[in-house]
């Protein structure tokens, strides 16, 4: 018989290093969501910068499809709660886009000028305006951190009005990090400050689900093994409180080129993420 423990835990949850040509990531993107950016604005179908806060970073991005959309897709971007804003990620709307919906992407206050409950809020925000200026279902997204602030949403405590949460019909969260007590022995809690009482108010693993929410939780098979614990563990007790949950491991995938697929509308984790 063999025991898995853990002993370092800025180890379990570093991606980089253990990726060829890791140190590539995040900057990787920034060209292509760049260009997307240009090409969406050039076609009239870009509203950027739109503000649904007070604060700098309380901005998004919306990308309009041909045509009238179907729904209203919410992705939100990574990078432990400390790094990245929307600017990363406009690309990763494609796929979304070309299959006829919406996508707004948000930025938010980083930590540790914010903390993880009060980004929670400030997405709840976003995602109220954005819902505000299309009509039809909703379909939230994140990816690592923001897996956990997409599903966080969809629980009873979520900072989303009723009206909201009605129209939402899927949460696909991509290699979230669901149970923050974890991270609260990384060297990053130092910016982080999650305590006790924060790690049990916002991990969706410790809550309960808004009703009978659909959510799956998808992650790369080449990924560290606690993403791929995290993920399975969302989904294994959110079934087990009546939502109705499935796990995807995309086989050698590994922490960024997991989100390839959201680039082509024809791709499993596109068809997943719409299929509503």
């Amino acid at each position: 018989m063999s025991y898995f423990n853990v002993t370092d835990w800025d180890s379990a949850y570093t991606n980089s290093a253990y990726i060829v040509d890791g140190d590539q990531w995040p900057e990787a993107w920034i060209e292509p969501a760049r260009s997307f950016r240009d090409s969406m604005a050039a076609a009239g179908r870009a509203k950027l910068d739109l503000a649904y806060g007070s604060g700098e970073r309380n901005r998004f991005d919306l990308f309009l499809p041909q045509g009238e959309p179907k729904g209203l897709v919410v992705f939100v971007h990574g990078g432990y709660w400390l790094q990245m804003d929307k600017s990363y990620s406009s690309h990763l709307a494609t796929g979304s886009i070309v299959a006829g919906y919406a996508v707004a992407m948000p930025s938010y206050t980083l930590c540790p000028e914010n903390s993880i409950s009060g980004i929670g809020r400030e997405i709840g925000a976003a995602i109220t305006a954005a819902a505000g200026m299309v009509d039809g279902p909703i379909i939230l997204t994140g990816h690592s951190a923001g897996g956990q602030l997409a599903a966080r949403m969809m629980t009873t405590t979520s900072p989303l009005g009723e009206p909201i949460l009605k129209r939402i019909r899927h949460v696909l969260a991509i290699s979230g990090v669901h149970d923050l007590r974890p991270i609260m022995k990384r060297s990053m809690n130092k910016e982080l400050r999650i305590d006790d009482a924060e790690a049990r108010a916002e991990s969706p693993a410790l809550l309960e689900p808004v009703g009978t929410i659909r959510l799956t939780c998808w992650v790369g098979g080449a990924e560290r093994a606690e993403f791929v614990r995290q993920n399975a563990l969302l989904a294994n007790i959110w079934v087990g409180l009546g939502a109705a949950t499935a796990v995807v491991v995309e086989p050698d995938k590994h922490h960024y080129s997991v989100l390839d697929g959201l680039m082509d509308a024809d791709h499993p984790l596109t068809r997943t993420l719409l299929a509503v």
